[in-house]
């Protein structure tokens, strides 16, 4: 069967001309190529796509053509795995990470030798209803403890002020104690429209492991998301666009059947944030430059949106 072939460089190359995502190339993710780029020197990629899979394969296979997960995990090390969760959600939705998702990551941290998987997400909002129902909704709870995932009660949250090193508006954030005490962190959002910020994705996700997220509101929310990414980094950012909510974001309507969710079913990998940030958008529909944290966060030097100067592997299932 096809999809059971070890596939080398040029043949992975050849499949992702259907997700429009090339190394190399300036493409629109979503159109074929017509051209394929040259090939850069074989290794770790920058960046990897990988498309019309499930979400638990689609992972499976975009972390083998990131190194394996090993990669990343050590044996007995700490890890904290964030997904959103910031709304009380069915998955069906698109405004939370698909669960499938985020218990196939926990599993394979497991597998590679972690000692502890933490998950949570800062969703005591006065948009958010009952926190507990967020957890319960979004089916991540359960995936999370099937995995052996430890799920954070969110009544013992604990938080340290840190610096922001050159952020321009945001200069002190109140971070969670888990973040600064894990030796790994893999970040996991959805890509979904935002009102505020046109999309959610990688960066914008990190606003849930931040206490003091309405200075964000209040001073300049662009320039703080980006601004924090000076501080902390996942080591690991997987982007969930399996469903996509396009509009009515980020929490959606309560009805499934109401949403606006895309079934487009790709998941982007990358440790550059930026980079996986402005992929997700083109998978959206957006030029990243649009996107104001993704676009100040490139002009900080955080990462790289200009994939045409990535080294990307695609594959489409």
């Amino acid at each position: 069967m096809e999809d059971t072939r070890k596939y080398n460089r040029r043949e992975v190359i050849q499949k992702g001309l259907t997700l429009g995502l090339v190394a190399g190339s300036t493409v629109i993710l979503g159109k074929p190529d017509l051209l394929m780029a040259k090939e850069k020197p074989v290794g770790i990629p920058d960046l990897v796509a990988v498309k019309n899979g499930e979400p638990d394969a689609m992972f499976i296979k975009a972390i083998e053509l990131m190194g394996g997960m090993e990669r990343f995990v050590k044996k007995g090390q700490t890890v904290v795995v964030k997904p959103n969760i910031g709304f009380p959600r069915l998955p069906e939705v698109g405004a939370t990470t698909n669960p499938l998702l985020v218990k196939t990551i926990i599993e394979s941290c497991y597998t590679a030798g972690a000692k502890r998987v933490y998950v949570f997400d800062n969703v005591v909002t006065p948009t958010s209803g009952n926190a507990r129902n967020c957890y319960r909704l979004s089916g991540i709870e359960e995936a999370a403890k099937s995995a052996r995932g430890i799920i954070v009660p969110l009544d013992n949250f604990s938080y340290r002020e840190v610096t922001i090193p050159g952020g321009k508006t945001l200069k002190t954030a109140d971070v969670h104690s888990l973040i600064l005490d894990c030796d790994v962190f893999i970040n996991v959002p959805v890509l979904k429209h935002h009102s505020s910020t046109h999309l959610s994705i990688a960066m914008k996700n990190l606003m849930g492991i931040v206490k003091n997220r309405m200075e964000y509101h209040l001073t300049g929310l662009d320039q703080c998301i980006a601004d924090f990414c000076l501080y902390r980094r996942p080591d690991l950012n997987v982007v969930d666009a399996y469903r996509v909510l396009m509009s009515q974001g980020p929490s959606g309507p309560s009805n499934p059947q109401s949403a606006n969710v895309q079934m487009k079913k790709t998941l982007l990998m990358s440790r550059d944030i930026v980079a996986v940030d402005a992929a997700a958008a083109k998978i959206f529909g957006k030029d990243p430059e649009s996107i104001g944290y993704i676009k100040i966060a490139h002009a900080q030097r955080t990462g790289n949106m200009n994939l045409k100067e990535l080294k990307i592997a695609t594959y489409a299932m």
